[in-house]
This record gives C-alpha cells, structure tokens and sequence, in this order.
C-alpha cells in the first residue's frame, strides 16, 4: 500500500548539514497497522512527514510508493491531491481551530479542495458524515463545543474524526497519544482503532504510527524501529510479538 525504499532527508541549520534519515526502508501493506518506536530524534516523525507527502527525501536518495504512484513524480498539485484523498494526518499536537466548534472543525477536513461552492453543494451529506464521526468518537454530546472546553484527550478525538472526514485509506499518526496520560491514551487509541475499522467495505485502513511507546506500539499488527535514522528491526516482516 505504502513503502519507502532507502530513503535519506539531511537538512540543513545554518552552514552544518544534520542528517536526520539514513537510508531508511519501510513498507505498510494494505489494511496493515505498523508502529514504528523509537527514541526523540530517531527521525520517525521525519519519515512519517516523507510517506506523507510533507516533505521530499533527499534528491536521488530512495523511493517513496503509494500503490504504483512514486510520489517523487508527482508536481505540487498531484502532492496536494495525494495529501487531501488518501491520507488521513493525526499529529501529537491537535492543531484545531480555537473559534470553531467540534462540528465545524471535524467539517473543515472535508472543506479542502472542495471549495466554498463545492463544499455548500455538498453540505447536508458531509454534515451527516462528520456528526457520525463524532458520534463513533463518544463526543456527540460536544458536538456544539469549541476546543478551549474540551479535554486534552477529547481534542485528539475531534482531530482524528477530522482526518477521517475525506475517508482516505491511509492514516498516519505522529504521537496521537504523546500529550494524554495513559488511560486518555489508551481511549484515543481504542478510537483510532475503531475508525481504521469503520470503512464502507469493512476493509481496515492501512496506518503507520510514530510512537516512543512501547505500550502504544504493542498495539500494532506489527512493530518496526528506527534508531540514529535507519530502520533496525521488523521492515517487511511480521514483528516478534
């Protein structure tokens, strides 16, 4: 579904060059959850940013695939495409608009690319399906809320509904639950884990996850790690568990 294939992203801090990815390698089969663990600084965000299309490996570095499309092919537009249909972001940071309300921020996922008239022509059916969102997240009864009277656990479910919102059949998540204690993580997960399931198919989505959690981690269908910015262990093949 995803990979990347000796990929390295260097950048560059005043006149020293900081390698941060060093030729690593990852692939996510279609409906499969892969945690990638390790260390601050390990370089896991800068390869889930690169599988998503936030920003490019290093010129001539490696290759990054989603199904037949190698994404170093695709122009701004294409990326932006990519981005708004087929991945769905879940960051440690919940990135919601203050003045919006859960509604209106979870409807704001489908809002890009659409444009104002497209996104009028189509509101009733998208209201329908952020407010089943929200409900498979527990927040109906939040609904009308902004995001200064929710909780900190509350806020990831509003932006895990909100990525959720363009049904893409990849989500990639950066520390959902790096902001939560355990019990609020661990019901952010169970969330997460229920939407992955929530397809019109019934088919999982595909998710890879950056995580320094072992206990996150263990979650997964299968568990690589990236230290020093290579892939160590679990590439390709199911984790020992």
């Amino acid at each position: 579904m995803i990979s990347a294939s000796n990929i390295s992203k260097t950048y560059r801090l005043g006149r020293v060059d900081v390698p941060v990815l060093r030729g690593a390698s990852i692939e996510a089969g279609e409906g499969e959850w892969v945690a990638v663990l390790g260390a601050s600084g390990s370089g896991k965000s800068t390869l889930l940013h690169l599988l998503g299309g936030l920003d490019r490996p290093d010129r001539g570095s490696g290759a990054i695939r989603f199904g037949d499309t190698e994404l170093g092919s695709l122009g701004a537009a294409g990326l932006d495409r990519f981005r708004r249909t087929q991945v769905g972001f879940v960051f440690q940071f919940f990135h919601l608009l203050p003045e919006l309300t859960v509604l209106e921020n979870v409807l704001l996922g489908s809002m890009v690319g659409r444009g104002r008239l497209g996104f009028l022509r189509e509101r009733a059916q998208l209201t329908k399906r952020a407010e089943g969102l929200i409900e498979v997240v527990g927040l109906s009864h939040r609904r009308g809320h902004r995001p200064a009277e929710l909780s900190g656990g509350e806020r990831q479910r509003v932006a895990i509904a909100r990525a959720l919102m363009n049904d893409p059949p990849v989500i990639l998540a950066d520390e959902p639950t790096g902001n939560l204690d355990q019990g609020t993580g661990a019901g952010v997960l169970d969330a997460l884990s229920e939407l992955r399931l929530a397809t019109p198919d019934g088919s999982p989505r595909t998710m890879v996850m950056v995580t320094h959690d072992t206990r996150v981690a263990e979650r997964a269908d299968r568990v690589v790690t990236i230290a020093d910015g290579v892939v160590q262990a679990g590439a390709g093949q199911p984790a020992s568990r």
